[in-house]
């Protein structure tokens, strides 16, 4: 019998307030629960605005513990009423003064396996986010969760061959890429970079961009998030890029092993030869 997971994705417009963007985030995972569904992603900082747009104090404030605040705890009960793992992006004080672009990952009883923090921090124009938060320092967790092994990279992590990798070889078999990535600066690598990550690695990732426009600077989020399979080939459709959108696929698990078998990547990879790729 084939190892079939059924999976989901949101790329969510901006509603204006933390409760209301939680909420409509809660009825798309039912929504996909509904569809059989039995994980399921959220954009980067999903019940935020992009914040980093701008540098600005005041944006400190979208920030709570990870996983002891309010909308990890949330989480936790969808999980335990869908029975789907959630990733769930989030801004995360540790203590005053510490701040990172975090993801729990929320197993389908509501247990919450572990976080993952964005390594790659960058600070270029509408993406100031060296300005709020800290490098991730939890390394490269794969996460055992009830649908199989599941990683997380989030947004600009994506440019860095790297962090692909250490998910490869902690046997991720999904890996969700949170992201807030807007028309003209990187789009045409969009299409490119997942689908050759999933390739390397010889694993699904799961492609989430933000949609539309948000109040705090000019960048036009522009969806066309997807599933992509080992092979770097789009599971169905891509995701609109101008609307809203839950998109649910049905991955293929066995399809990974056929791959690695076919392909051989890891069994020819020479880690002896690679010392100078760590050298500062």
């Amino acid at each position: 019998m084939a190892n079939v997971v059924r999976a989901a994705l949101v790329q969510a417009t901006w509603t204006g307030d933390p409760e209301s963007m939680v909420a409509k985030h809660e009825e798309h995972a039912r929504a996909a629960a509904r569809q059989g569904a039995q994980v399921i992603g959220f954009q980067e900082v999903f019940n935020a605005p992009y914040f980093c747009q701008v540098q600005d104090p005041e944006h400190y404030r979208w920030a709570e513990p990870v996983p002891d605040g309010p909308t990890t705890r949330r989480m936790q009960a969808l999980a335990r009423e869908t029975g789907m793992v959630i990733v769930v992006p989030v801004s995360e004080v540790e203590q005053s003064g510490f701040y990172y672009n975090t993801a729990a990952v929320i197993d389908a009883d509501g247990t919450v396996l572990g976080t993952y923090r964005k390594h790659h921090i960058p600070q270029v124009e509408g993406f100031w986010e060296k300005f709020y938060f800290r490098p991730g320092n939890l390394g490269w967790p794969v996460f055992d969760t009830a649908v199989g092994k599941v990683g997380v990279y989030i947004c600009y992590d994506r440019h860095f061959p790297e962090g692909w990798r250490q998910l490869g070889l902690g046997g991720a078999q999904l890996v969700y890429n949170p992201s807030a990535t807007h028309r003209g600066l990187s789009a045409h690598l969009w299409r490119l970079e997942q689908p050759a990550a999933a390739v390397a690695n010889e694993y699904f990732v799961a492609a989430i961009n933000r949609v539309g426009q948000e109040e705090y600077g000019d960048n036009d989020f522009y969806g066309t998030s997807y599933f992509v399979d080992p092979r770097g080939q789009f599971v169905g459709d891509v995701a609109s890029d101008t609307e809203e959108e839950l998109v649910v696929r049905d991955l293929d698990f066995d399809l990974i092993d056929q791959v690695r078998q076919q392909w051989a990547f890891y069994r020819d990879r020479r880690p002896d030869a690679y010392e100078g790729l760590v050298q500062p």
